[in-house]
């Protein structure tokens, strides 16, 4: 095997993390985000108009986020303050206020971008702390956040802040960082196996990328390896080739497309994303409570069986746990996949719900009370009831069960599908029955 001439590990520069050493220090440098920094482009036009704005930066990890901040101070030639929203908070906030205060009322005066990063961490109060300040136009105010800035930035300092929303980095532009990381690294290739595996497991995270192949490039050096392989990276990483973080917006819109894939009656797009969400390290007890509202809500009386089966797949899991267990609740998924469709059990109990909310609080009528007592029996509680088993069809036609003077009620409307439909037909004949004996 062909041995480079020195190891990675003899890296004069290898003290600065790789994602660093490589962050782009010009816009002309940066990756991706043609949305934004393509000619004509709204951060662009930003850049060149020499005016910096406050804004919030939203988009997942590693796709540029702070070095999109950082390139706007150098572009406005401004003081940068970075701040982290995770370890920091109001004692950072007044020093990068009087940071500031100096910079602009120095012999050269010089405008300041603060920039917060991960900002959805600070507490209401911390958020409005800016406010002030970024009224007054004493520094510009550059925000960087993963999650949905509608619930996670105070409306009060999103009013005043543009809103640039960056992508994840396609396949493209993972390749050309990686290419950029093997230059620093001469005499150590990386088969195309392996880069596959690498563009697919950074799924757009360019930081995410550079620590992984900083992580392989000094255990290369340390065996002494020419080229990085497919079974070599496997063999050093194993279970961190995970893809995606099990937690924040991304977890909640990938459970979001699983729910709505079974919803829309789609097997194959269902066992994807419930794949999709185990190989990213998802609990998949989660996963077998979110079947069990799935067979509910979306499923219910069309087939009542589809609930019994989810719940048995929790079961399973629970005895078994994984792997072996995760078939259960893959058998569960394509079950509620092609299990006929209605939302009628849901929609009736929101209805019922909503109905007695506006409602008064009406009383029982006498003859459906409980009469345990003599007294009660005095009372007329319990009087002309009648007992349904004691009738035709075990149905007493006629008889009223709702408050006296409440209007009849239809909440449940069964759906014309599965077993809902003979629910319908069913309900449908007892009515008939109702208004021939007299009930309006």
């Amino acid at each position: 095997m062909r041995r480079p001439p020195s190891p990675p590990a003899r890296h004069p520069s290898l003290h600065v993390p790789l994602p660093e050493r490589l962050r782009p220090r010009r816009l002309s440098e940066v990756v991706g985000q043609p949305q934004l920094l393509g000619e004509g482009m709204p951060l662009r036009i930003a850049f060149e108009s020499g005016q910096p704005h406050s804004c919030i930066l939203w988009g997942p990890p590693g796709t540029g986020k702070t070095t999109i901040a950082r390139l706007m101070a150098d572009a406005f030639d401004a003081q940068f303050i970075p701040i982290s929203a995770v370890l920091g908070g109001v004692k950072d906030i007044r020093e990068a206020v009087e940071l500031a205060q100096k910079a602009r009322d120095g012999l050269t005066p010089q405008a300041t971008i603060v920039f917060v990063d991960e900002v959805h961490r600070f507490n209401k109060s911390q958020q409005d702390a800016f406010l002030p300040h970024v009224e007054s136009g004493l520094f510009t105010f550059v925000g960087a956040t993963t999650e949905n800035p509608s619930f996670e930035v105070n409306s009060a300092l999103l009013s005043r802040a543009a809103v640039y929303v960056l992508q994840p980095l396609d396949e493209n532009g993972l390749r050309q960082i990686l290419a950029r990381a093997e230059a620093e690294y001469p005499g150590l290739g990386i088969d195309e196996a392996a880069r596959e595996r690498l563009v697919a497991y950074a799924d757009g995270d360019a930081r995410r990328l550079l620590n992984t192949l900083e992580t392989l490039f000094v255990a290369a050096g340390v065996e002494r390896l020419a080229t990085i392989t497919d079974a070599w990276l496997l063999k050093v990483l194993g279970e961190r080739m995970r893809r995606y973080d099990k937690g924040g917006e991304q977890f909640y819109d990938t459970i979001s497309a699983l729910h709505k894939s079974v919803r829309g009656s789609d097997p194959d797009a269902a066992l994807y994303w419930f794949a999709r969400m185990l190989d990213g390290g998802a609990d998949p007890r989660y996963l077998a409570r979110r079947m069990i509202r799935m067979a509910s809500e979306d499923i219910g009386l069309a087939d009542p069986r589809a609930l019994r089966l989810a719940l048995d797949a929790a079961d399973v899991y629970e005895r078994l746990g994984s792997p072996e267990g995760e078939l259960a609740l893959a058998e569960c998924v394509l079950y509620l996949a092609v299990a006929p469709k209605s939302n009628a059990v849901y929609k009736a109990f929101g209805a019922a719900k909503a109905f007695v909310k506006q409602d008064g609080t009406r009383p029982v009528p006498l003859h459906l009370r409980n009469a345990p007592t003599q007294l009660m029996k005095q009372l007329d509680y319990g009087k002309d009831y009648r007992y349904a088993h004691d009738e035709e069809g075990a149905f007493a036609a006629g008889e009223y069960y709702l408050p006296d003077g409440m209007p009849e009620q239809h909440f449940y409307q069964p759906a014309p599908r599965g077993l809902e439909t003979k629910i319908g037909e069913k309900l449908a004949e007892l009515r008939r029955r109702n208004r021939d004996a007299g009930r309006p």
